[in-house]
């Protein structure tokens, strides 16, 4: 009996070591575990060509034994060192693990994709949104900075200077010009009326000055409100703008009151719509407000050229820039004077037959955030062609390649109009250019009286 009762004491002692061993230990998790801390990144702006600075994500994992591929769409990179990037990545698993992604636009605008982290071993893979905004890519250069321009007082209507531009331009694809006017000692310091002014660069084969930009003062004040200033394409004189350039600036300017000019250049990288362009000068009346063509009288300025387009130019246009001064009348029935005020077509006429107009009429004075708080200032009432504190247009005339190869007769026909000499005189001041583009080299289009 004794014997019985050791014997089932034992097989209980046995079975309950058993179920407390059971009850203390739980199976080890062996799944495998790939983790992100992020789900999303947002980049900062960034030039085209150029890479942003790089953001981290931490990577965890467990019991993983397969490589973690990463992949990202074009315009991102990823890297596990922070020195070499791809777009495609293969990493040996660890606890954890540090990823640099970075912005690296191709094009301008936003950029979206996902970020792909996948494992053999894991079911599903994990996405990390990414975001960046591509921006031109621009060159910067100052030409003048803070330049007095005045009449007495010590200070002078124009000043020029030598300055050093970007040196190649077979990788621009525009040339953009920014003139900011500021004003000593507040508004009141500024000229008091609305001034003829223009920028110009020194051609060094001809030794001309062409007029690359034109515009008009505001009354009493500068351009601040304008983050840049006044905006100019001068796209078509990029050849010009290059390297060493010689540079001249003008204000119509009769008082000691001077306005502060500063003038810069941005050159933005991109593919030129042509490898080669040459300007040639077509009309030069462009010194002053008065010294260039009297309108409605007998003159003797010559407005007939002719033109020799080479036959190799791939395009061709003119460029002219037009504005009109003067209270002459008659006035027109609306009221209006001349030339500052009388709406008018005028004509550009190849071998005698209308082929181009310019109508010089409104183009919003009174929507100009220059001059919503001028006072005083007549820089409401829409003149013919400009307004007060304003750049003046561009007027970009394709020329048919039908003229290439052939001398034609360019002319600037005015509206017929005829002063009675009541109202004192009108006069236009007329630039204009002939631009020849070609992917291969190219002489400029020949001019002849």
């Amino acid at each position: 009996m004794k014997k019985i009762v050791q014997f089932i004491f034992c097989l209980l002692f046995l079975a309950c070591g058993s179920n407390n061993e059971s009850s203390s230990s739980e199976p080890e998790n062996l799944n495998p575990t790939l983790n992100s801390n992020r789900t999303s990144l947002s980049f900062e702006d960034t030039m085209v060509s150029l890479k942003s600075e790089s953001k981290l994500i931490t990577l965890t994992s467990s019991n993983l034994n397969s490589d973690i591929l990463i992949e990202v769409p074009n315009d991102f990179e990823i890297s596990n060192d922070n020195t070499n990037f791809f777009n495609s990545l293969s990493i040996t698993p660890s606890a954890n693990m540090n990823l640099y992604v970075r912005f690296s636009p191709t094009d301008t605008g936003n950029s979206f994709g996902n970020l792909i982290i996948s494992s053999a071993e894991i079911d599903n893979d994990i996405s990390v949104s990414l975001y960046g905004n591509g921006l031109l890519m621009v060159h910067n250069y100052q030409a003048f900075d803070e330049q007095a321009l005045g009449f007495g007082g010590g200070f002078s209507q124009s000043a020029s200077a030598v300055f050093d531009l970007h040196d190649d331009v077979s990788n621009i694809e525009r040339v953009k010009m920014f003139l900011q006017i500021d004003c000593p000692n507040g508004n009141s310091g500024c000229d008091d009326w609305d001034r003829f002014a223009n920028i110009k660069v020194k051609d060094n084969y001809s030794g001309n000055w062409f007029e690359i930009g034109r515009y008009i003062t505001p009354y009493w004040t500068g351009t601040q409100v304008l983050e840049r200033g006044l905006e100019f394409d001068v796209t078509d004189f990029k050849f010009l703008l290059t390297g060493a350039t010689e540079l001249r600036i003008y204000i119509e300017n009769w008082t000691p009151k001077p306005d502060i000019i500063s003038i810069d250049f941005d050159y933005v990288v991109g593919t030129p719509d042509y490898q080669n362009y040459e300007v040639s000068e077509l009309l030069s009346l462009h010194s002053n407000s008065i010294d260039c063509v009297p309108y409605g009288v007998a003159h003797n300025i010559d407005l007939e050229k002719s033109v020799l387009i080479p036959a190799a130019a791939e395009s061709a246009h003119f460029r002219t820039i037009i504005t009109g001064w003067g209270h002459a009348t008659p006035t027109d029935p609306d009221g209006r004077p001349c030339a500052e005020w009388c709406y008018r077509t005028h004509d550009i006429k190849i071998n005698n037959a209308s082929a181009f107009q310019h109508y010089m009429g409104p183009i919003g004075c009174p929507s100009n955030p220059i001059n919503d708080e001028q006072d005083p200032g007549n820089w409401e009432p829409n003149r013919a062609g400009w307004c007060p504190g304003m750049a003046v247009p561009v007027r970009t005339d394709n020329i048919d390649s039908s003229h290439n190869g052939s001398p034609f007769i360019f002319e600037y026909d005015l509206q017929d109009w005829t002063s009675n000499g009541a109202g004192g005189n009108a006069f236009y001041a007329i630039s204009t250019y002939v631009i020849v583009k070609s992917n291969s080299e190219i002489n400029p289009a020949v001019i002849q009286d």
